[in-house]
């Protein structure tokens, strides 16, 4: 019932006139962000009950753009987003999907051929000078609540429960591959 006086939607409106600022907040310009928060409004926006107002879109795609750029817990988050821990859990994975669907058709483009691929390496060749380079690999561990029963099977050699995100991108920065779901005893 709080949230609409102390949540962070609050200083996002500040941050209008503060670009930079809320360029570090979301790791994206507010253009980008309205566009892709009209690509994936109709997939996460709920409806209100009787009961409870239903976190809006923004909040819902906010926070989880916030957890994305942080790293930080759910239980954490909690203070600034005025949303509770257990429903962050539910909320922040359903905007991902979400974001993955709205984005995937446009924006994933995954080399499919052989020319696509030389194209790559010529392209790695030509501004950074590493011949026969099909893309630059990197992992992230980010961390997760483990599921009930899952014992050491999440937990990773940072002392953290976590997934592995493993991305691949080409000499521009443009993600050419991306996994995510290996479990986070796997070291990147």
């Amino acid at each position: 019932m709080k949230r609409e006086h102390y949540s962070h939607i609050n200083l996002l409106n500040e941050l209008k006139f503060a670009p930079k600022d809320w360029h570090n907040y979301l790791r994206m310009n507010e253009e980008t962000y309205l566009k892709l928060l009209s690509m994936v409004t109709p997939l996460i926006k709920k409806q209100d009950t009787v009961m409870r107002k239903a976190v809006s879109p923004h909040e819902r795609l906010t926070a989880t753009l916030r957890f994305l750029a942080t790293e930080r817990s759910y239980e954490d988050l909690k203070f600034t987003t005025i949303i509770s821990p257990q429903a962050l859990g539910v909320i922040i994975p359903d905007t991902c999907e979400a974001i993955y669907k709205v984005l995937r058709k446009d924006y994933f483009k995954f080399p499919q051929t052989e020319d696509e691929r030389k194209n790559i390496a010529k392209h790695f060749e030509n501004r950074w000078n590493f011949p026969h380079c099909l893309g630059a690999i990197d992992g992230k561990h980010i961390d997760i609540i483990p599921p009930s029963g899952s014992g050491s099977y999440f937990y990773n050699y940072k002392g953290r429960h976590s997934m592995v995100l493993l991305v691949t991108v080409d000499a521009r920065y443009q993600i050419i591959m991306c996994s995510f779901g290996v479990n986070g005893m796997i070291s990147d």
